[in-house]
């Protein structure tokens, strides 16, 4: 559910060499500031130049009326199910997760003790990516492996781009004119990573992404679901140790892996140019997210609309095209005219007669983490 709690909150998102910030008023639409620091190597020095930045006269920012500072967190395991007031504690159990993300949890934990130290006054909250899919049923999240190697080792499915679906759980039915609990919606999360998610008044009930963001459709680097026992063929025939593997299905997969591109609008200018493997690699990426499509329609029952949205989602209007043709025995129709071109704000694409809308809704994962740091101090 939307969350109307007000004030103002800085938005951090750390990686291993980033600093992505953003200072987020929730009474306004735009944010205040926002920016981000690169070539990270010590990130209690990116804290300082971003403190130093929003400190300008020109920033349009008054550091000392920030209420809550919000930083984005990967995992969360089972540990966490709701954003987070960050305590000593806290952080010690989010480096407990450090195995379930260990490229992000680490640089998500050095920016959280930088940002203490820089705001010791300023309450600081934990918003984990896995958080939103902890409505999943049992029979959703677990694999079909022994219990106990599960149990032992935290397997399960967890799911990511869960701010993202947070904010489209209270957005994407505001501006369809419904409450979250009068609409069922498939969202399609379409990025570089790409992940789709079903949603039955506003909660999730399943997602493709899994106990990584390995799985599910096909991705810019990832190959999305694959048969598990290609691991162990290309460790018995190619002799490939796990770290290359990892690196294969992570790094080199994916449309970069069919194409030779790892950017959308690259491969479809190459298939538009006639290129074999970038025409197979459309097909393929839409085809997956096409299947999921109709899987979760099964999961829902009943299906009042889909919802694309991220950097692929909301600007590319073949994927979408792609993505949902021939499904109008579903109800699933899209108007071309209303498809066309990239959309910056949220916009209807489906026909008229379509039984089920069809929406692009821009994603805002800053303001997400916002209002959800705001609701957990206030």
């Amino acid at each position: 559910m939307a969350v109307n709690y007000i004030g103002m909150a800085l938005v951090l998102n750390c990686g291993s060499s980033s600093v992505k910030y953003q200072v987020v008023d929730t009474t306004l639409d735009a944010p205040l500031a926002s920016g981000l620091v690169e070539r990270v190597t010590d990130h209690g020095l990116a804290i300082r130049e971003i403190i130093e930045r929003l400190s300008l006269p020109d920033s349009g920012v008054d550091l000392s009326q920030i209420n809550a500072v919000g930083h984005r967190v990967l995992h969360g395991g089972e540990e966490f199910s709701a954003p987070t007031i960050i305590d000593d504690e806290v952080e010690r159990k989010i480096a407990l997760l450090a195995p379930l993300g260990p490229l992000h949890i680490p640089a998500n934990l050095a920016g959280i003790t930088a940002a203490r130290e820089a705001f010791p006054n300023t309450p600081h909250v934990a918003n984990f990516d896995t958080a939103y899919f902890q409505t999943m049923s049992e029979a959703a999240y677990t694999y079909a492996i022994d219990k106990n190697v599960a149990a032992e080792h935290s397997i399960r499915k967890y799911g990511f781009h869960g701010t993202s679906y947070a904010y489209l759980a209270h957005e994407a039915p505001r501006v369809m004119g419904k409450r979250p609990d009068e609409v069922n919606i498939i969202a399609l999360h379409l990025g570089n990573g790409a992940s789709a998610c079903a949603m039955r008044a506003g909660r999730a009930i399943d997602t493709s992404m899994g106990l990584t963001p390995l799985a599910g459709l096909v991705m810019g680097t990832r190959t999305g679901d694959i048969d598990p026992a290609v691991a162990f063929h290309l460790g018995r025939s190619a002799g490939m140790t796990l770290d290359e593997i990892d690196h294969l299905f992570n790094r080199q997969s994916g449309m970069l892996g069919l194409t030779g591109y790892s950017d959308m609008r690259d491969v479809e200018q190459a298939a538009a140019e006639g290129a074999h493997d970038a025409q197979l690699g459309l097909e393929i990426y839409c085809r997956r997210i096409r299947g999921y499509v109709g899987q979760y329609y099964a999961q829902l029952g009943h299906l009042d609309a889909i919802v694309f949205t991220a950097g692929v989602g909301e600007n590319s209007d073949v994927v979408r095209l792609q993505s949902l043709v021939g499904l109008s025995e579903l109800g699933i129709i899209l108007d071309p005219e209303r498809n066309a071109g990239r959309k910056k704000q949220a916009t209807l694409i489906s026909a008229d007669e379509s039984a089920v809308e069809v929406w692009v809704v821009p994603t805002n994962e800053e303001r997400e983490i916002a209002l959800q740091s705001i609701a957990a101090v206030s």
